[in-house]
């Protein structure tokens, strides 16, 4: 049965959060979680010494909901972001969230929230956050015994206002995003806080984001921003920086799948920051914002502009087509990544 839609500007929204009808709680305690409740409270009650607070005990996912034409709303690569998850928990010493678990919460919340999915053809989409947070209270060093799983979304529209337009990136020389062997592969808010102060820098300069090197030789392109960062060479190679410092990357790895498919001979290696001046296309990926063009990238007094005519490159714009299309369901699903929202009741 259909379900009326929110009173929203579909084609306005933005990427930034309004308030939906229900989010998913589970709590962990006595060793075992419980069944899960859905709320219509924002906002979680934690104790002051909770280990989330403190010793930063937080990871947490993002994914997207998407309505069909034939009305279905569906999710991508799921089961990805479930194990992602888990990976996150298991480098932190946190509780993982099981598999089934995790794919079950996010289709009760999204089920409980349908009219908000933007509709098919407006090009937004139901952003789904699922936040796990240690909430034992003490102050000594050492892992939470309890823990709270949240699952909330939002309807939501570009992550950049221009859409699938080309943006200037500025290489960030001086300051580290993550280290090696530390937490820069996972999930967790630390990472994010610590790319602030060259994010914020980078766009007081006229820039979408900044681009970081490694921060060991400060030589090799780690990511870009809050995505990962990928280049086209001359002879039609799809190229993505190996770095035990960054994130997998969902969409990168869908994206490397579908680069084979077209026969760009996909690598993951270190990516010399000189090769930038050499690339023919280059891109940021993410759940957010699927694929970003890059236009220009400055490496410190020299620039290297790829959109001469401010346009996306041809193969970025063939993979973005291809993986949104099979995303919204315009386009057949070789690879099963795409799940539909049963209704939970």
């Amino acid at each position: 049965m259909a379900t009326a839609k929110a009173d929203l500007d579909w084609k306005n929204l933005g990427f930034g959060w309004r308030k939906t009808d229900a989010n998913i709680r589970f709590t962990f305690g006595d060793g075992k979680w419980d069944e899960g409740v859905l709320v219509s409270d924002d906002v979680i009650p934690l104790h002051i010494g909770a280990t989330c607070l403190h010793y930063g005990q937080e990871c947490f996912e993002g994914l997207k909901a998407y309505e069909t034409k034939s009305g279905d709303v569906v999710v991508f690569r799921i089961e990805e972001n479930a194990r992602r998850l888990i990976r996150s928990c298991e480098r932190i010493m946190m509780e993982p969230v099981p598999e089934e678990m995790f794919i079950h919460a996010v289709f009760r919340v999204v089920d409980a929230n349908r009219r908000f999915v933007p509709p098919y053809g407006t090009g937004g989409t139901l952003y789904i956050r699922p936040l796990l947070l240690g909430t034992t209270g003490a102050m000594a060093l050492r892992p939470s015994v309890d823990y709270l799983f949240v699952v909330f979304v939002t309807p939501v529209g570009p992550y950049f206002k221009t859409g699938f337009t080309p943006v200037d990136l500025i290489v960030e020389d001086d300051l580290d995003r993550a280290a090696p062997r530390g937490v820069g592969h996972v999930k967790v808010g630390g990472n994010y806080a610590a790319g602030m102060k060259a994010s914020t820098r980078a766009k007081a300069k006229g820039y979408a984001d900044a681009l970081y090197l490694d921060p060991r030789a400060k030589r090799f392109i780690d990511e870009a921003g809050p995505a990962n960062f990928f280049a086209i060479t001359r002879d039609r190679q799809y190229v993505t920086p190996d770095s035990e410092s960054i994130l997998p990357s969902i969409t990168n790895n869908s994206l490397i799948t579908l680069a084979e498919d077209m026969g760009l001979r996909p690598v993951r290696r270190p990516v010399d920051v000189e090769e930038i001046f050499e690339f023919a296309e280059a891109g940021c990926c993410g759940t957010a914002a699927v694929i970003t063009p890059v236009k220009s990238i400055t490496y410190r007094d020299r620039v290297v502009v790829y959109c001469q005519d401010g346009r996306p490159g041809p193969v970025c714009t063939d993979l973005y087509q291809r993986l949104t299309a099979i995303q919204c369901g315009d386009a057949p699903d070789p690879y099963g990544w795409v799940r539909r929202v049963p209704e939970c009741g």
